[in-house]
């Protein structure tokens, strides 16, 4: 490393947040600029440490300590192919991703970890600007023909891996836009769609073909989309939404938390004007059932709605401030956090389950009857039992479920394609990424179930790497992970 003593000279600073009240006026993302110089003293905090447990926390297999020094020697196009030769979009991960890498760093075992994912962000922003990232180009065409079905972060990074290595691809997207969640599901505050838009023309340049506005299963049937090509990549997500079924869900102003993002997405793309907004928090009491991080994007959307006032909700207990014993090193940390969308109000109230949706009289939401919660551990199982004396009405207008997913759709697509469907709701697939249907494989959440952005790319890569030896006997490209890996938790 460039400054093997940066650790014990510098401490850890990341970008200032725009204020409060100015940001809540816009939908751009919170961040203020960083100082180049100051990310090359943060990079040099990367300690030389010998196992850099980073790269094992990052699913993609990301050489974190190797594009660090860089940066702190200036090198900025140097740093960003090395950091492309392991993540097809730094861009989505450097602004998304939770950061696994991070909880790994050795110098979190006493200190705070580097700013890993600043860096990786910083890198990727910079050669954008530069000019540096230029379409990649296959030098050979095989005259195979892939379908991908999908085109989130996994979709996306198998789509383009496939392109690459000289296949004709096509990704197919039922929504009228591509990008899948990226698209719809993350608010502007969090990643300004350009950041999409940009890669999105590489790919294109690069040979991938998008079609939108096509439900596989029911505007092509399944049977002409694998006699139209030789393989078929399912990279559809986990989009079944997990619900909450108790005595009034059927009130109006109860929403899933994916009927309620995509339309402040769609106002920001210019489809219709904010008043128009089919469900808007303006001057609403809203409720947001579920702490994640879906929960918070509900939050910090409602924010600048003009909510009149929020509370989310997580069953449970409040996470405390530092790491656990029983939480070590390297492990992902479950500690309390406070995203941006926190930062800017609302109440987080923990411990605390909803029993009922409680009616106007109109068939209109009035209030949640709710109550305290504690956790027990029952034969290895956390329970939830309600605290006698606790139970309570709180006023609501509306209500967004963000609960999470409990798998990929089945009707149309997975019921045509006849694939096997695991006890959990998810696709099956060996460890080849291969489905029980021949030709057929599988990436991202619709085989791993609802996880993080790093975990897609990852599976889209080794997807396609699976995918080309398929079709061609052998293959150069990488696989970062096997379907059976997991995290460190």
């Amino acid at each position: 490393m460039g400054d093997v003593k940066g650790f014990l000279k510098h401490g850890r600073e990341l970008p200032s947040r725009r204020p409060v009240p100015v940001r809540l006026l816009d939908w751009k993302e919170v961040y203020e600029e960083f100082p180049a110089d100051h990310l090359e003293t943060q990079a040099s905090r990367c300690m030389d440490c010998g196992i850099p447990f980073c790269n094992n926390g990052c699913p993609l297999g990301n050489i974190i300590p190797d594009w660090n020094d860089l940066v702190y020697r200036d090198r900025w196009e140097a740093a960003i192919e090395r950091l492309h030769a392991t993540n097809n979009f730094p861009e989505f991960t450097g602004r998304l991703c939770p950061a696994p890498c991070e909880a790994a760093c050795v110098l979190g075992i006493n200190q705070d970890p580097v700013t890993i994912k600043q860096v990786e962000v910083s890198i990727i922003d910079r050669a954008w600007a530069e000019g540096w990232v230029r379409p990649v180009r296959a030098s050979r065409f095989t005259g195979k023909k892939v379908a991908v079905i999908g085109s989130g972060p996994a979709g996306l990074a198998a789509a383009q891996q496939l392109t690459r290595a000289g296949h004709q691809v096509i990704v197919y997207e039922r929504a009228d836009r591509i990008g899948g969640l990226l698209r719809y599901g993350i608010p502007e505050f969090k990643m300004e769609k350009r950041h999409l838009e940009q890669r999105l023309a590489q790919m294109r340049a690069e040979g991938t073909e998008f079609r939108t506005r096509i439900d596989v299963g029911r505007d092509i049937s399944v049977e002409k989309l694998r006699a139209d090509h030789d393989a078929v990549v399912i990279a559809t997500g986990a989009t079944a939404f997990r619900d909450l079924p108790i005595p009034g869900r059927e009130l109006r102003g109860i929403h899933q938390a994916m009927e309620y993002l995509p339309w402040a997405n769609r106002a920001q793309e210019g489809d219709l004007a904010v008043d128009e907004v089919p469900i808007h928090a303006g001057g609403k009491q809203v409720v947001i059932i579920g702490g994640g991080d879906t929960g918070a994007d509900c939050l910090g959307t409602a924010h600048r709605q003009g909510a009149a006032a929020i509370h989310q909700f997580e069953i449970m207990p409040r996470p405390p401030d530092g790491r656990p014993d029983a939480n070590p090193w390297p492990t992902w940390p479950f500690t309390y956090r406070t995203s941006s969308a926190h930062e800017e109000g609302g109440e987080r109230v923990y411990s605390i389950n909803t029993i009922e949706f409680l009616d106007d009289g109109a068939g209109n939401l009035r209030a949640l009857r709710v109550v305290d919660v504690e956790q027990q551990v029952v034969d290895g199982r956390p329970t939830f039992t309600p605290v006698e004396g606790t139970e309570r009405e709180l006023e609501a207008d509306l209500v967004f479920l963000a609960m999470g997913f409990t798998g990929p759709e089945r009707a149309g697509l997975l019921d045509d394609l006849g694939v096997e469907i695991d006890a959990r709701g998810n696709v099956v697939r060996d460890d080849g990424w291969a489905t029980s249907e021949e030709g057929v494989f599988v990436c991202g959440d619709a085989g791993r179930g609802q996880s993080l952005i790093v975990w897609a790319i990852a599976e889209g890569r080794s997807c396609a790497a699976a995918v080309d030896s398929h079709l061609m006997g052998e293959t150069d490209l990488p696989s970062p992970v096997r379907p059976t890996d997991r995290p460190l938790v």
